[in-house]
């Protein structure tokens, strides 16, 4: 049996623990709600790019771009999203699982598709398992600005304009609440849903031409849909990160009452123990 002094040394030890694991909680739900807004802010650009795309591909009818044009796929990209720290719960191995499910379904040869990785929990796992990783970006802000990512968003977009991927499928944890995050599978290249992103009816005048407009935006919408994932992401990472530590606040809750027991049981014996001895020693000498 753990001695008084070392029971009350695991108390102090986890009340400290306690008090750092609070502060994370507090910090944690002040930064989802911040990029809860980030999110919810970039809806409406995002909403209106698509719009504008969508009008035109739906209106005119010899207005085309690879973007729009679904070919074989001899190659698939995978663009994935994890955080940089650790204290976030399952919201990486959940991300990383599904992937490494969908990959051992569809591919036999890791020739047959490439990674794209954000984050260095995400970034570490793949380079352990030595799979093929094209991209990366690392230490990316927990409130992140579209410049951060512009390069490897537009890097990536390129990649499949140039014909390195056939398809680029994103992963990563979409917000539902501060208590709900659920892993998301979308394919992002070629665009199949255009029918659905704008009204072909929409009154609008092209300058200089719908073709060229077109070539410009699509591009733009694509690197959107991925900095629109990324703030989804960041949302759901501080979530699953308060989360996390109000569960480890609740533990030590719980143990700092186990060992306040079991510390008070100790010190109960001790005294009962010492009040025997003295009671046999004071009748040893009658």
């Amino acid at each position: 049996m753990a001695s008084l002094r070392d029971l009350k040394a695991r108390i102090d030890s986890t009340k400290k623990t306690k008090q750092i694991t609070g502060a994370m909680e507090m910090v944690s739900a002040s930064k989802m709600g911040r990029a809860e807004r980030n999110a919810k802010g970039f809806v409406p650009y995002s909403d209106k790019i698509q719009q504008v795309v969508g009008s035109i591909a739906n209106s005119h009818t010899d207005v085309s771009h690879p973007m729009l044009t679904k070919r074989k796929v001899n190659k698939t990209g995978y663009l994935i999203i994890t955080s940089d720290k650790g204290l976030v719960g399952a919201y990486n191995s959940h991300v990383l699982r599904d992937l490494m499910k969908t990959i051992e379904e569809r591919h036999n040869d890791p020739s047959e598709y490439t990674l794209i990785v954000m984050g260095s929990k995400g970034f570490e796992y793949c380079r352990r398992r030595n799979l093929p990783i094209a991209k990366s970006i690392l230490g990316v802000a927990d409130q992140p600005e579209y410049a951060e990512i512009r390069e490897l968003a537009s890097e990536t977009v390129q990649m499949y304009t140039d014909g390195e991927i056939d398809e680029l499928i994103i992963f990563h944890n979409h917000y539902v609440s501060a208590i709900s995050q659920v892993v998301t599978q979308k394919q992002l290249l070629p665009i199949e849903d255009i029918a659905d992103l704008g009204n072909a009816n929409s009154e609008y005048e092209y300058e200089p031409s719908e073709q060229k407009i077109l070539d410009v935006l699509l591009p733009q919408y694509a690197e959107s849909l991925i900095f629109g994932a990324l703030l989804d992401a960041k949302a759901s990472e501080h979530a699953a990160s308060m989360t996390a530590m109000k569960s480890a606040t609740d533990n030590a809750n719980e143990l700092i009452d186990d060992l306040s027991l079991a510390y008070n049981r100790a010190r109960q014996a001790a005294i009962t123990q010492e009040i025997t001895e003295i009671v046999g020693g004071a009748a040893a000498l009658e």
